[in-house]
């Protein structure tokens, strides 16, 4: 292997290391989750590598983690996404007054979507099939093997989300599953199970924010090149 190629991933190594004690320093309750953080952000990097997306559910607080997980990666997150040249060469040549500006201002994303998100779709199927399929039926439907799926449910026992990651796992996805200490029934349908150390519904939410905010700053480092913020 050329030596430049070692060095990047040694770099990309040491700069993963770096933002997971970040979060640890930060959150030394969190180090018992150390090993988990780690494998889903490479999961998750290894997913974009294979042209895949990453799907994210989960219920209440939680649904709106995962609408923030999301947004977080659709768009830059901690620095300014840049388009291609080529990309941006055929923005300038689909319209010679709107292409130059969306050239600049458009930035590339991590394709990521929230199962949450689709209130019409969510409602027709919990009205025509079951309501604990309404991410279940996504997965189904969006889904393919180079996928990742982060489920989030503070108890481990969300049916719906239990039945997305069941649905998951049968179609080859790798599921990531973010919840409470126990791990709840989630865990045993996970490849990998993020169980922060805390058992009550708010302190479990509190825990979850600045681990997925690490998952994406190591995702889009890997995917976009160093940042700047100095960890």
């Amino acid at each position: 292997m050329p030596l430049f190629v070692l060095h990047c991933i040694k770099n990309n190594i040491m700069t993963k290391e770096k933002i997971i004690n970040h979060l640890i320093s930060r959150y030394p309750a969190l180090r018992s989750c150390k090993k988990d953080i780690h494998n889903a952000c490479q999961a998750i990097i290894d997913c974009y590598q294979e042209d895949g997306k990453v799907l994210v559910c989960g219920n209440g607080g939680s649904a709106a983690d995962a609408d923030h997980i999301v947004g977080e990666l659709m768009k830059g997150f901690e620095k300014k996404r840049i388009l291609e040249k080529e990309q941006k060469k055929i923005l300038h040549s689909a319209d010679q007054e709107r292409g130059p500006s969306l050239a600049e201002k458009l930035q590339p994303g991590l394709p990521a979507i929230s199962l949450n998100a689709h209130a019409s779709l969510i409602s027709a199927i919990a009205n025509d099939m079951d309501a604990d399929l309404i991410f279940a039926q996504q997965v189904a439907g969006y889904g393919k093997k180079e996928d990742v799926l982060i489920a989030i449910t503070t108890s481990g026992n969300s049916g719906n989300v239990i039945d997305a990651a069941i649905t998951a796992r049968a179609m080859g996805l790798t599921v990531v599953g973010l919840t409470g200490e126990s791990g709840g029934k989630l865990k045993d349908h996970c490849d990998i199970t993020i169980c922060v150390p805390a058992g009550q519904t708010a302190e479990v939410q509190e825990y979850h924010l600045p681990v997925y905010h690490t998952i994406c700053r190591v995702v889009e480092e890997q995917m976009f090149g160093s940042m700047e913020k100095d960890y």
